[in-house]
């Protein structure tokens, strides 16, 4: 991921971190399809002009020599501002060149000052150019942030290597790129009131789906056919697809702000991580596509779809010589389009329908023909209403031999450092390589019947005219590490466009839709010619990822009339309640300072939640009756509203105020004053409130009469304390409010007993413990209370809890988990119900156990192997839980290694209740001595492959393994030799030396292969070669050529002058292939992916070259045949819990 950050001078910064641009700113009737009229929005459309733009060239001479932190250019003007490029030489606190571009004159800017810049930064290779290292982005300048760029640029080692080309002659040479844009008022610009049109809020990496969304919310059809989906009014948006995408378009048609988009992606079964994951648009649009046809079927929009989206083509292959043709029809709701050697959108589909020859090497094995002469293409049959077009701005993954998508590639990252590390040669490329950023041009009108149907087959409907407009344009701004989605619309096909950015929609001309998207380069003029006389190109990492076409015969139905009578009944009223809930709290928040929030709890609470729902202190403000009550109201007033709501005169209310005491505790501290009850509830609030917040506190006391009617409070002198009582029964584990009492701080609590009993429900004379609740945190503090002492010598104060119980006996005490009230209290503070999860099955809850936060590593496993009824706690071995990620941490906790449960349950700054457990077959502590690997064995005559867990010391050898294998295998004769092979992807990557150490074996991505030696490999004379030999297919989908490569790869040792047709017969031999089989394989000497077909009579040694060269595995007898094989029972090892996040949508 490109990565951008202010330049902190003096803070230490651990790694770039990505600083985003900040944006703050049920009866169902069949559809009916009204055309809507290409009226213009009625807010008037303002031309965007040209920004300004320059470069800027900086050679820093003598570089190595400078003393300085940091280094500034002289200053450059572009768009009228003065700007220079900031330079660490030797790193921002960091091992990397950190460039930054500053505001040169922000210490004398007014007030408030702001500026808005595209820019790239760049550090010139001198000796290739195509290996200069640039990285763009783009800020907001202002007095607090009036720098931006790269704290990590590029690393210092490779800058000062003299072989790299960065540094010639002591001279490094930085390029400057500038695009200077309006500066926007992002805090109060308001979408809806600038466009008519909302956008949809990002919950950290959905912008691809919030383009995609809009683009298929603005064809009104595909919104009318949502809207008809049957849903009910006990529905819920988080659970059901059509509904939550029914709300999210209705809020988009109707609301005045921005839509979130949680519910839909809830109703996806997404959790947090999957909307922090960077997907596919076109992998979530087949998805979503495919999810809604299938809810879709059997109601009044079933088909909607396909009729919409699908279009079909023909594939043939078509015999030169003879009569005959193979044809296949293949349906198609999107089309990849070439971008690579492609100028235009017309170019890209004359190059889809190119006809490829099957000729020479590469004929065609025709039924009852035999091999043939053919030519081989696509065309089609029909093209869809709304065509989507998917421009393939990617490039060639090594890994597989393949094209791949970007996201694929930020995904498998691991994968590709594993190979860059493999491949040295690879180490210079620039990723930016796997990006095509070339110009690629699309019209606002796409004629697909142009040179009289050229793309067109002979079975097409020719009256049917596809001529298309185009509707909108998806664009991927950003290289491979990353990047953000936005879309170009024209919801009414008009002369407007419309870019939705995430929650901000903005007007846009046509240039900037169309042309600005095109990639490529721009060649920009020079505004700055004292420091650069030359114009030059600045490359544009925004271009079109995919584009929507509107079919000019369908549009009227497509962009039709969309309203509330299309909307079901309840999902109105449903959303309206939720506008009015939502404009109710709005209000409330704009008048939030002419109000007090004032929570009254009273006795009644404190039996309500004591013992339920808190143990600690007495009360959760948060469950009590609170009232709203304007600040200039008389407290006297609001009296009168307690005594309409709890029916006690007002006469008869005695309020105290709260407190919060130094050990977090919060109590009653003291009763209202006389001389406060007459001041105004604000007054009143900003006296107890010393922490300023909205929020008032109060207790009421209200005392009862033998009938239990309300009586006056009692007077309340110096020497009265206001005591809390809770009652603990350590038979029923039970801890309950019974009530509170004025006692006398000169009384001893033994004068009291009688009248606790009775709270109790217990004899007079029943003996019993008292303790003081004194604090719970950090840890619990509650003491005994000697019943002799006066309550002030036991320091007892208004609000303090106590706590009692019946007295016991050392002999009943044992009979009881928690007998006395500390050690319940210690207990309920500090238990914790765990959920533990199969490794195996991470996302589900297995079985829940209530512990203690304070057990130790032995506790914790004792009780999981009690639960599994499992004799030997140390075979648990347990994985810590990622709260972001919600997946089992990379590496599993250590015998011992964590002390307390508490510490196995926190992640970072988060707590979690999910533990992963897996029973090993042997003791973990024995197991982490050793070095595990997996090793598929494959028998040397039986076709048969055997999966065995070898476990060795780490320091052993991979002799070490070879021996432990051979007695667990089935040899061909007694003294075979083994070897150790790493295979990934169907090829040999290496054979492991005897001696090599395991302890550094990286087995969680290759198959680790064992074998025996053949014979003839032993005995190699001078001039034979051992060569790769692997099974291979060639994937022609949209007529493209590419290997796949499958099946089990293997050695073949190759003697000087012998012909292709005598190693036939050793590999037919060898693979046990039918002859008619064997017939239709095909053989090709492949370098690089790239095959070069033989001939029986073709020396293949003379193919391969005499040394042994890098990348041994890039160059292989090739074996074309269908992989028509039984997959294997067994896959290439994979990390111990490696989660593959392809989109998925569960529901």
């Amino acid at each position: 991921m490109t990565v951008m950050t202010p330049a902190p001078i003096d803070q230490q910064e651990d790694e770039e971190m990505l600083v985003p641009h900040s944006d703050l700113a049920d009866n169902h009737q069949p559809m009916e399809v009204v055309a809507q009229p290409e009226t213009a929005n009625a807010v008037e459309n303002q031309p965007v002009e040209d920004p300004p733009s320059s470069r800027f060239t900086w050679r820093v001479e003598n570089f190595s020599r400078l003393n300085t932190k940091k280094h500034y250019s002289e200053i450059f003007i572009v768009g009228g501002y003065k700007w220079r490029v900031l330079i660490f030489p030797k790193g921002n606190n960091v091992d990397h060149l950190s460039m930054y571009l500053d505001v040169a004159d922000s210490g004398s800017l007014p007030y408030g000052w702001s500026r808005y810049a595209q820019f790239s930064l760049a550090v010139i290779n001198q000796i290739h150019t195509k290996y200069s290292v640039r990285k763009d982005t783009q800020h907001q300048f202002n007095a607090r942030e009036s720098d931006w760029g790269f704290t990590s640029f590029m690393p210092l080692g490779e800058l000062y290597d003299p072989n790299r080309g960065y540094l010639v002659n002591d001279t490094l040479i930085v390029e400057a790129e500038v695009i200077v844009r309006r500066v926007v008022d992002y805090w109060t610009y308001d979408s809806k009131k600038e466009t008519g049109y909302v956008g949809l809020k990002n919950q950290g990496a959905t912008c691809y789906m919030n383009s995609l969304l809009q683009t298929l919310f603005h064809i009104p059809y595909f919104r009318k056919a949502v809207y008809h989906m049957p849903t009910t009014e006990n529905d819920m948006p988080s659970g059901s697809i059509p509904l939550a995408l029914q709300s999210l378009f209705y809020k988009l048609q109707y609301s005045d702000s921005s839509v979130a988009t949680k519910e839909l992606t809830k109703s996806f079964g997404w959790d947090t991580y999957d909307s922090f994951m960077q997907h596919d648009v076109q992998e979530l649009n087949r998805v979503l596509c495919e999810k809604l046809e299938d809810k879709m079927k059997g109601t009044v929009v079933e088909g909607t779809i396909q009729q919409l989206f699908e279009g079909h083509h023909m594939n043939y292959i078509e015999c030169i010589n003879v009569d005959y043709k193979s044809t296949r029809k293949e349906s198609f709701y999107d089309l990849q389009l070439d971008v690579k050697g492609c100028r235009d959108v017309y170019a890209s589909f004359d190059k889809y329908v190119e006809v490829e020859r099957l000729e020479g090497d590469n004929k065609y094995h025709a039924e009852q023909y035999g091999l043939q002469d053919a030519k081989k293409g696509v065309l089609f049959i029909d093209f869809p209403p709304v065509l989507q077009l998917q421009l393939k701005r990617f490039e060639y993954d090594f890994m597989r031999d393949t094209m791949v998508k970007v996201s694929s590639l930020i995904c498998n990252f691991d994968l590709l450092i594993i190979v860059v590390i493999r491949l040295p040669e690879l180490e210079s490329l620039d990723y930016k390589d796997f990006m095509i950023n070339d110009r690629y041009e699309f019209p606002l009108q796409l004629d697909l019947d142009r040179e009289n149907g050229k793309y067109l087959s002979p079975e097409a409907d020719r009256s049917v005219r596809n001529l298309y407009t185009l509707h909108s344009v998806l664009v991927h701004s950003g290289g491979v590490h990353g990047g953000h989605y936005y879309a170009f619309i024209r919801p009414t096909l008009s002369d407007q466009w419309y870019k939705f950015d995430d929650e901000r929609v903005t007007k846009e001309d046509m240039k900037r839709a169309l042309e600005e998207q095109y990639g490529g380069e721009e060649e920009l003029p020079q505004t700055n010619p004292g420091f650069n006389n030359t114009p030059f190109k600045f490359t544009k990492y925004s271009n079109a990822y995919m584009l929507v076409y509107i079919r000019e015969s369908d549009k009227d139905k497509i962009i039709c009339n969309v309203d509330e009578k299309d909307i079901a009944e309840h999902l109105r009223e449903r959303l309206k309640k939720e506008q009015e809930e939502k404009e109710h709290k709005k209000k409330e928040k704009a008048e939030a300072h002419l109000y007090t929030i004032i929570k009254v709890a009273r006795d009644e609470d404190l039996v309500e939640q004591i013992g339920r729902d808190i143990y600690f202190d007495l009360v959760d403000h948060d469950k009590v009756r609170s009232f709203r009550i304007q600040k200039q109201i008389p407290f006297n007033l609001f009296k009168e509203e307690v005594a309409k709501e709890f029916g006690i005169p007002v006469q008869l209310q005695r309020f105290w105020l709260w407190a919060k005491r130094q050990n977090h505790t919060y109590r009653p501290n003291r009763p209202l004053t006389p001389l406060e009850e007459t001041q105004t509830v604000g007054q009143l609030r900003e006296v107890s409130n010393k922490v300023h917040n909205a929020e008032l506190k109060l207790f009421l006391e209200v005392e009862c009469g033998l009938d239990l009617r309300p009586i006056a409070p009692p007077d309340k002198t110096k020497e009265d304390i206001l005591l809390f009582f809770k009652l603990y029964d350590p038979e029923k584990e039970e801890l309950r409010y019974v009530g509170r009492l004025f006692v006398k701080s000169t009384g001893k609590p033994m004068e009291y007993l009688a009248k606790l009993n009775e709270m109790a429900g217990y004899a007079p004379d029943e003996e019993i413990e008292l303790y003081e609740e004194i604090k719970f945190e950090p840890s619990v503090m509650c003491e005994p209370i000697e019943k002799r002492d006066t309550f002030r010598a036991s320091q007892l104060e208004d609000g303090d809890i106590v706590c009692f119980q019946k007295s016991h006996t050392v002999e009943s005490a044992e009979q009881y988990r928690y007998p006395d009230v500390p050690s319940f209290l210690d207990y309920v503070h500090n238990r914790q119900v765990v959920h533990f999860r199969s490794l195996e099955k991470p996302k589900e809850d297995d079985f829940c156990l209530e512990m203690s936060k304070l057990f130790t590593y032995d506790d914790v496993v004792e009780r999981v192997a009690q639960q599994l009824n499992l004799d030997d706690p140390s075979k648990i071995r347990l994985t810590s839980h990622n709260c972001y990620s919600q997946q089992p941490k990379p590496q599993p906790i250590k015998y011992r290694g964590i002390d307390h449960l508490a510490d196995m349950l926190i992640h970072y700054n988060q707590t979690s209740d999910i533990l992963y457990y897996e029973v090993l077959d042997i003791p973990l502590p024995e197991l982490q001595c050793l070095k595990t690997l997996k090793v598929a064995f494959h028998h040397a005559i039986k076709d048969e492959i055997s999966i065995h867990t070898i476990r060795l010391p780490k320091q052993s050898t991979v002799g070490d393994v070879i021996n432990d294998l051979k007695t667990k295998v089935e040899l061909s004769h007694p003294d075979a030799e083994l070897r150790l092979l790493e295979v990934f992807y169907h090829k040999i990557y290496k054979i492991f030396p005897l001696n090599e150490k395991i302890e550094n074996i990286n087995d969680q991505y290759w198959t680790l292969r064992a074998e025996e030696i053949p014979e003839e490999e032993k005995i190699l004379g001078p001039h034979d070669r051992l060569i790769h030999v692997y099974h291979f297919t060639k994937d022609t989908a949209q007529n493209q050529m590419q290997i796949q490569n499958f099946g089990e790869p293997f050695f073949l040792v190759i003697h000087e002058g012998e012909t292709l047709a005598e190693i036939k017969v050793r590999i037919q031999k060898k693979l046990q292939v039918p002859d008619d089989e064997f017939a239709k394989w095909k053989f090709a000497f492949l370098s690089l992916g790239r095959p070069e077909y033989l001939q029986d009579s073709d020396i293949v040694s003379s193919r391969f070259q005499r040394r042994d060269v890098y990348g041994a595995w890039e160059q292989y007898l090739g074996l074309e045949h269908s992989d028509s094989a039984p997959k294997k029972a067994y896959a290439s090892n994979q990390n111990r819990h490696t989660f593959e996040k392809p989109v998925k949508i569960y529901n």
